[in-house]
């Protein structure tokens, strides 16, 4: 069993040689503190052309791959890794996903900049995280620098740019 410790240097290891680092790290704020419009890369929009997955295609996932099927989850500014709970268009159930949360706005904001099938290679792609409502809801009692949200799931759905 590897501690959080690997765990979260494996991630960081990860997310730097993807190049979503940097790729998050550009994104300017509004005066709120939630993440202002982006353009996806020439790279995410050419990956996900060739996999037919076009913008508004969506599948249900687990927000927080260490926080599966708990309530409330608890989210801080920062990386994130979830996965799919079923197929989005060419891509298995159990793709991971990885990208970026911002907390600071009236909503969480987790905008996905690579996904990773089980049995394949990174992707770049763009997608964000919806509920049934829309955007993520933090929960009223959630203190200063962290967003509680009662369920661990919502779903990812495919953008051609973040908005």
């Amino acid at each position: 069993m590897l501690s959080t410790k690997t765990k979260r240097l494996r991630l960081l290891v990860l997310l730097s040689s993807s190049g979503l680092a940097c790729s998050a790290s550009g994104v300017s704020l509004r005066p709120d503190g939630s993440p202002g419009p982006q353009e996806c890369s020439e790279k995410a929009l050419e990956t996900m052309k060739i996999l037919r997955l076009r913008p508004g295609e969506a599948a249900f996932m687990e927000i927080d791959a260490n926080q599966v099927d708990q309530s409330p989850i608890s989210l801080t500014d920062g990386p994130i890794e979830s996965y799919t709970t079923e197929r989005l268009g060419t891509l298995p159930s159990m793709t991971r996903l990885y990208g970026r949360v911002w907390t600071s706005g009236p909503n969480v904001v987790i905008r996905y900049y690579e996904a990773r099938p089980p049995d394949g290679e990174p992707i770049a792609i763009c997608g964000v995280a919806r509920d049934d409502r829309g955007g993520l809801k933090k929960r009223p009692d959630s203190p200063p620098g962290v967003a509680l949200l009662t369920n661990s799931g919502a779903a990812m759905w495919i953008v051609d740019s973040f908005r």
